[in-house]
């Protein structure tokens, strides 16, 4: 196992010009037809952001937020792995794993980093790890198929104990919730436990035949995003490489092709920059346009759906359900795969990218939970 060798976010002169020159050379389409986001992101929107990421984006700024904490790199199964790693000042903090999805990356957790290593109360302290999946940000790429969640998990695993942490506790939304449930098949003996903010119940091995208000609202929103919000997906767990050619060359169709999400998956009232500025978008967004990641990012689709289970886990558990989730879960359905379910939460405030859009109580969850298994 290679040692860990520090890293260090930089974009690059030429690389930042390049940018800028090809979003000055745009095509952009006609408008849309409509007065709402409902065929996508507004022409009138993503021109805007793009003129700001052009123009006053402060790339310097931005590598230096990027550069806040200490990051590493580590070849793992064959795949150099980028991660950040803080060691708590307090020798009793419990180690955490905390796993970003997509259209995310390590930028989502920068916001919550140092409140879960140097909390006001020791005994809460922990050890964080955040690592870049495979193919997304500055981890490598894969070059030949196989990289499923059991091989990220096994990685994962892998990646904690050259830490020196034989036992972890371990967090994710999004990918990183089906990847929690990966950890707890296959590496729950090291796990102290689970944390997710995307609770993934499947629906075809629960009784919704007399739901609560709160489950008809859930099954409403399941209805919406079948039919609404699932095309991304589609095309990603299908044909990967064909939509990486157009968001490789186009910034401007990277930076819609996220921002779409940015919009659609936060909780905002019709306004992405509501729940998160242009700089934090635009910090993610150029995490995935300057290491050209579009594709590779992508393929976990291709890799993972096919898949990714829905088995039941008796790793203890810990829930939180923010308000503006794709598909929110109740305390029912978390508990029927769920088994053991030390901690569950319905926040008031907060959407799909819990530790991006509201870090302190995403700290606040984690924590509460995480006291239940020290």
């Amino acid at each position: 196992m290679a040692r860990p060798e520090p890293f260090v976010v930089g974009f690059g002169d030429d690389a930042i010009a390049d940018l800028r020159a090809r979003l000055t050379r745009t095509r952009w389409p006609e408008r849309e037809t409509v007065d709402d986001w409902s065929q996508g992101v507004p022409l009138a929107y993503a021109r805007e952001l793009c003129r700001y990421w052009a123009e006053e984006y402060n790339f310097v700024a931005a590598q230096e937020r990027l550069n806040t904490f200490p990051q590493y790199r580590c070849l793992i199964d064959g795949l150099a792995i980028h991660f950040v790693h803080v060691r708590s000042p307090h020798p009793d903090a419990v180690p955490l794993v905390l796993t970003h999805g997509w259209p995310g990356s390590f930028v989502e957790f920068l916001g919550a980093i140092d409140a879960l290593a140097n909390p006001p109360d020791p005994t809460d302290a922990f050890h964080v790890v955040v690592p870049s999946l495979p193919g997304f940000g500055f981890s490598e790429r894969p070059s030949s198929p196989g990289w499923d969640l059991t091989r990220i998990a096994l990685a994962w695993d892998t990646l904690a104990r050259t830490l020196g942490y034989e036992r972890y506790g371990v967090q994710g939304g999004d990918w990183g919730a089906l990847l929690t449930a990966a950890q707890a098949r296959h590496c729950g003996d090291h796990l102290l436990g689970i944390h997710v903010n995307m609770p993934v119940v499947p629906f075809d091995r629960i009784d919704t035949s007399d739901p609560t208000e709160e489950e008809r609202d859930a099954l409403e929103r399941a209805a919406f995003h079948a039919n609404w919000g699932r095309g991304y997906a589609a095309i990603q767990s299908t044909r990967p490489q064909t939509l990486g050619y157009g968001l490789t060359d186009s910034p401007a169709a990277q930076c819609a092709w996220i921002l779409e999400k940015c919009w659609s998956w936060t909780d905002n009232a019709g306004d992405p920059a509501q729940a998160l500025s242009r700089d934090q978008m635009l910090d993610n967004i150029s995490v995935y346009w300057f290491t050209g990641t579009a594709a590779s990012s992508a393929r976990l689709y291709w890799e993972g759906l096919r898949n990714a289970d829905a088995e039941p886990i008796d790793v203890p558990t810990g829930v939180s359900v923010f308000p503006r989730e794709i598909i929110p879960a109740s305390r029912s359905w978390a508990e029927s795969r769920y088994h053991d379910l030390r901690h569950y939460r319905r926040l008031d405030r907060g959407g799909h990218f819990a530790a991006w859009e509201q870090p302190e109580l995403f700290v606040d969850e984690v924590r509460t939970f995480f006291r239940t298994v020290r």
